[in-house]
This record gives structure tokens, sequence and C-alpha cells, in this order.
């Protein structure tokens, strides 16, 4: 069993189950009916939340791409209009609203908030895809025996959604497991970054860089560019581009920020170490379980992408892995 392609397969087929609390009109209304107005409340407090009424200190070293003072703007602050376990909640109960919307097992979620930030809107439909309450249920059941036992020490995210009581209705513990294991991959990636003597605004420069390579690299689908990422990420122009001096000087970028073939390698590294890290859950279940779970989320994965747009900010294949833009 080759792990690191085990895990780079599982990631795309558990990204979008997780994503449905950022990209669905349900998500997004559950943090609006809490009082959370505005993406950006909504997100910091709901990816957050497991961690507790942190500061922003914990969550810009856990979140690691976005800009202090961007994080700063939402915590403590968003503590004051919800409550962790509030928000715990609410973020429950609309990605599993969501995902069953998506996958037509449950009602139609409401229209999206007319307050949403630009950034989240996306196109598409939100008609849903055929996926029976017995498939859910079985995926679920499956994916949860990827994090039992899991070992989640050094992983800030994944251990503190770890934590949270496994929920009993199929489309939330869906949900979380997930959660649990789509954190656990990017805490492993921020450890990967680390290693590679990157910061933040450097790990966003360079993978933007990374796409403005004639011909695009073979080792990442096409994510968002300098024009989308900067904003939503909450860097100023003089910190993305002394960002960008930092690893010209490294020789991984040009001085207009392309990424040079050092550059490209240097990054593939980081996937690799990245795939490398997140492997244990799938070298543990097995290639038999691995490959059974594969088939199972497939067809709930599939639902759960028609609301993200292409390119999207994590950098995720569409279906069938065809390139194309939103």
């Amino acid at each position: 069993m080759d792990v690191r392609a085990a895990a780079r397969q599982m990631r795309t087929l558990i990204e979008p189950v997780h994503d449905v609390t950022y990209f669905t009109p349900a998500g997004r209304a559950a943090f609006e009916e809490v009082g959370l107005k505005g993406f950006w409340r909504g997100y910091f407090a709901g990816r957050a939340a497991p961690i507790g009424p942190a500061g922003p200190g914990p969550v810009i070293a856990s979140f690691f791409v976005f800009a202090p003072g961007m994080v700063r703007r939402a915590l403590p602050a968003v503590w004051a209009i919800a409550s962790p376990a509030t928000v715990l909640r609410a973020r429950q109960a609309g990605a599993a609203a969501g995902l069953r919307e998506l996958t037509g097992t449950g009602q139609a979620a409401s229209a999206a908030p007319a307050s949403l930030d630009p950034a989240s809107v996306v196109p598409g439909s939100l008609d849903p895809a055929s996926v029976d309450s017995a498939a859910i249920a079985t995926a679920a059941d499956q994916l949860l025996a990827a994090i039992t036992e899991l070992d989640a020490a050094g992983r800030t995210l994944a251990a503190s959604n770890l934590e949270l009581p496994v929920p009993d209705e199929p489309a939330a513990r869906l949900w979380h497991a997930a959660t649990v294991l789509r954190e656990y991959r990017g805490d492993g990636h921020v450890a990967a970054l680390l290693a590679a003597d990157l910061d933040g605004a450097e790990a966003l420069v360079l993978r933007v860089g990374v796409d403005l390579v004639p011909d695009g690299a073979s080792h990442v689908t096409p994510s968002w560019g300098r024009d989308q990422t900067q904003p939503a990420r909450g860097w100023t122009d003089g910190e993305w581009d002394a960002a960008v001096q930092r690893l010209a000087d490294r020789g991984l970028l040009t001085a207009s920020g392309t990424a040079t073939p050092r550059g490209v390698s240097f990054h593939r590294e980081i996937e690799e170490a990245t795939d490398l890290a997140a492997a244990r859950p799938w070298a543990r279940l097995g290639q038999a379980a691995t490959a059974d779970l594969a088939r199972a989320l497939a067809p709930i994965a599939r639902a759960c992408t028609a609301v993200m747009p292409y390119p999207n900010p994590v950098g995720l294949p569409p279906p069938d892995g065809q390139r194309q833009a939103s």
C-alpha cells in the first residue's frame, strides 16, 4: 500500500465533506442564527470553537496562513456574541443540514443570507445528488473507524475536534469524522511548512507562485491567485511583497512572484511531507478497508463538490480531476 498516495486520495474525498460548513447556505445560516453575522465571524468562531474560548494567539498559530491582524479582528470578540458551546451546536447542525441537502437525504436549506462575504458565494446548483441515508450511515461508520484511537499528539485542531462527542445522527457523524481527519492533515501540513522554514505569508506566496509557472505544476491543482488569496487571508500589499522578496532571496521565486524550478521542487517536497504526515490513519486502517471507504465516500464527496468553486482556496480538484475555472 502506497500510504502517501492513499493519504492524497482520501484528502480529495474528505475535504469536500468538511467544507459544507463553509460553502452551503445551511452551514452559513446556522452561524448567522446565533448572531455571527458575516462569513468570517462564522469561519473563525466555527473552526476555533473546539479549542474553547481562545484569544487570537492559539488561532494565529494553528490556522497559520491568516494574517494576525485579521484573526485579532474576530477573536476574542466572537465569544461575546456566542459561546464556543453555542457555536459548536450551530456548526454541527448547519454542516449536517448542508450535507443532507446536497446528498438528497433531508430538507432543503434556506437561501444564503444576503450579508455573506462575496468570497464565500459560489456558483452552481444546489440540486441534490442521489445518495441514500443508508449510504451516509455506512460511510460515517467506516470513517469513524479511521479516527478510533487516533494519535493526535502535536495536532491542535485535530485533537480538539477529536475530543468532541460523536454525534448519533448519521450526517453529523460523517461530518465530525471528516473534520477530525481534515484537521489532522492540516496540522501536519503546518508542521511541514514550519520544517521548510516558511511562515504563513510565505506559504501562501509560494503556493500562488507555483500556479504562475507556465503550463502549471503537475503535483497540485490550481488554487486561488493573489487577487483572491491575499485579501481572503488578510495580508497587506507590503506584507505580501516582503514575503515574495524573502523567497526570491532563497531562490524559490522570481522577483515577480513566479516559482522557480527550485521553488516548484521545494513545494512538491512539502506536499509529499504533508501526505506522509497524513498517512497513519490509512496505514492503520489497511489497504482493503481504505479502498472500501474510498468507494463509500466517492458519491458523497461528488455531491458536496456541487457548491465549491474551481479553482478554490484549498486547491481541491474538481470531479474527475478536470481543471476548470469558475
